[in-house]
């Protein structure tokens, strides 16, 4: 059943005729519009979405081809070694070297490939935590992020200034946030303005050379190899250094990101600024491919900046589409409805 319903009613919350009750608490009778906040047991959560249970057939499929394959190279490596044995002993001892160096140096990589996935996992569980503790103001665990925030560059000469001015502040009482806001400010935000910079030349780069490459194929080609080597970049600026598994999870994460945060859309100021100033009339239409491919190289990488730094923007002004496209786009003489700038971050 229904109750009774009134028409819509534009107020602010603020106005005198305005009244909220509150546990059943008496309102004025001069009030012209009374809110009834909703109870909270109302607001309940939406069930979570169930995990997949079972055994994983998948799983057990690959390794167990991984394990064949592996049995069937070293039978093969094997048998090598004892025809070339059986043809000439120093052959035989030849292969047997180069099997050897093979295999030091397979364990070489395979143990920068776990390194570089341990340091992609540990920047994100450093910005989870970072995250965390400035939304709750916790100032034990915000130490506790900061500090290893520090032991984390420890090896790059560049911030050194930043650590010592960190360890001040880590013998002061200063509330979470707070600290974390200074730790972004003296560690982090020096990178933050040589990712700018990447991001604009790799988006600058694109735009020039896909709007004079003769065949779609080149600028496809082009632009994705542009992408991934800016992503590379940016995870070596911030101390990811990951290996081919680790580059390929932090590629499959800045798509994930910009799935979830819409980010290939572009903002309604940037489409004003284009249409604005009469570009689609004024430019050729391989001209303007350029500008959309520089425009899409710009916020795969300003998504990569965020998925790559190992803490949050707090305080530091997040980097926008306009910014690092500075160069390529006009900004547009006239403010957007609301004031704001609509077009930052492509959202």
């Amino acid at each position: 059943m229904k109750g009774p319903t009134r028409r819509p009613t534009a107020f602010r919350i603020g106005d005198e005729d305005v009244a909220v009750s509150r546990d059943g608490a008496p309102v004025p009778r001069t009030a012209r519009v009374v809110v009834e906040p909703e109870p909270e047991d109302r607001a309940m959560p939406g069930p979570p979405v169930p995990k997949r249970k079972g055994f994983g057939w998948g799983k057990l499929f690959w390794g167990a081809l991984g394990v064949l394959v592996s049995l069937a190279v070293g039978l093969w490596v094997d048998q090598l070694i004892r025809d070339l044995f059986a043809r000439n002993d120093a052959l035989g001892w030849l292969a047997t070297g180069v099997a050897v160096l093979a295999l030091v140096a397979a364990g070489v990589v395979i143990a920068k490939e776990v390194i570089g996935v341990a340091r992609v996992r540990r920047i994100d569980a450093l910005r989870d935590r970072a995250a965390a503790a400035a939304a709750s103001d916790d100032a034990v665990e915000a130490t506790a992020v900061a500090r290893e925030l520090a032991t984390f560059y420890v090896d790059r000469p560049e911030t050194a200034r930043g650590r010592r001015a960190l360890q001040r502040h880590l013998d002061e009482v200063i509330d979470g946030r707070d600290l974390l806001v200074l730790a972004e400010h003296d560690l982090i935000q020096p990178f933050d303005d040589t990712a700018r910079r990447l991001v604009a030349d790799a988006a600058k780069r694109v735009s020039v050379v896909t709007a004079v490459s003769p065949r779609a194929v080149v600028d496809i080609i082009f632009v994705l190899v542009a992408i991934l080597g800016l992503i590379r970049k940016l995870a070596d600026l911030y101390g990811g250094r990951p290996g081919l598994l680790g580059f390929l999870s932090l590629t499959r994460h800045v798509v994930t990101h910009l799935a979830v945060t819409g980010g290939m859309a572009i903002g309604d100021g940037l489409v004003q600024q284009i249409v604005g100033h009469g570009l689609a009339a004024r430019l050729s239409a391989r001209l303007g491919e350029g500008v959309v491919n520089g425009l899409l190289t710009a916020r795969v990488g300003l998504a990569a900046i965020e998925v790559c730094r190992p803490l949050p923007f707090l305080h530091a002004p997040r980097p926008g589409i306009s910014e690092v496209m500075g160069g390529l786009m006009p900004k547009s003489d006239k403010p957007t409805d609301d004031g704001r700038d609509e077009d930052r971050g492509g959202r």
